[in-house]
């Protein structure tokens, strides 16, 4: 069974990204599973804080679900042409303490795909991530991308994924990355 574990960098009630990463879950394909981590409850990063308390139980929490996974699944909103601040900020915290790092993000496959009302997708904002990935040494898997564009049209008021095209997109992605995370795991 190849886990992967996916996490919302949106934290609306409403997100369309929590939409696709709940279609995301439901399109594995067999043999396969997709855990919805949350970054719900992370603070804002502050070293003072982290000295004082250490790593809050969100963050370790969202740590123990990415490291239970083989792969990892970053749905990103696009704000203003790039990341969201909230996203990034749950990045900084599971990156920390330094030492830890290694143990979350080196040579783990990545994914990232995106939803926004928006008639370009996330696009900017998928590309704003490629250098924190690379940078976490993450293993950022390239054979696809996912921009769910328009994304008010295709999501219902309950926040499912209605489209029938772009469940079948979310599958055949799906189906890809799982296959770059058994390849990984072969190596």
């Amino acid at each position: 069974m190849t886990k992967i574990t996916g996490f919302s960098g949106s934290l609306r009630k409403g997100s369309f990204n929590a939409a696709l990463l709940r279609a995301a879950a439901s399109s594995m394909p067999d043999g396969s599973s997709l855990t919805i981590g949350t970054i719900h409850g992370i603070p804002l990063y502050n070293a003072d804080e982290e000295e004082a308390s250490g790593i809050p139980p969100a963050v370790n929490a969202l740590k123990d679900a990415i490291v239970a996974g083989e792969g990892l699944v970053i749905v990103t909103p696009e704000y203003n042409n790039s990341m969201p601040g909230v996203l990034k900020n749950a990045i900084d915290w599971l990156s920390r303490p330094p030492a830890d790092s290694a143990r979350i993000f080196a040579n783990r496959p990545v994914a990232i795909i995106g939803a926004s009302p928006g008639g370009f997708g996330t696009i900017l904002s998928q590309n704003a991530w490629l250098p924190v990935l690379s940078t976490l040494g993450t293993r950022h898997w390239t054979g696809g991308r996912l921009m769910m564009s328009r994304a008010h049209t295709l999501v219902d008021a309950n926040g499912d994924l209605t489209d029938e095209a772009m469940k079948t997109q979310v599958q055949k992605f799906m189906a890809g990355f799982v296959a770059f995370v058994q390849s990984s795991q072969a190596k």
